[in-house]
């Protein structure tokens, strides 16, 4: 498994906080693997690292060097333009940025409108 999570501050002090999951071939995000993710990340670190919702992507953005995008994957889902958070000449998958703009597309009022469809 490989996972990216960010926080998003919000308008009025709130913050949301997704996990976002790349699952082996075959495999699929349900219950209970939330609930597992859940339980170790508040065991191993603390409440405060329980994610507010946990997503299943197809890949995780990363650099050639390996190193994930987070800070670029912040700022799209904040409403920057991709084209100003990230560089698609350094990553080793910037196709996989398309789920991360899609998903700020559709999700524009964080953290009500967060429903799978």
């Amino acid at each position: 498994m490989n996972s990216l999570i960010v926080n998003l501050d919000l308008p009025g002090g709130q913050f949301f906080m997704p996990l976002f999951v790349q699952l082996a071939d075959g495999d699929s995000l349900d219950d209970d693997l939330i609930a597992l993710l859940a339980r170790r990340l508040r065991a191993e670190y603390s409440p405060r690292h329980v994610p507010d919702n946990v997503y299943q992507v197809s890949d995780v953005p990363m650099t050639l060097t390996g190193k994930k995008l987070e800070v670029p994957v912040r700022k799209i889902l904040m409403g920057v333009s991709p084209a100003k958070a990230a560089n698609p000449s350094v990553m080793a998958n910037p196709q996989s940025l398309d789920y991360f703009i899609e998903f700020a597309r559709c999700k524009t009022d964080y953290p009500d409108s967060l429903v799978e469809s």
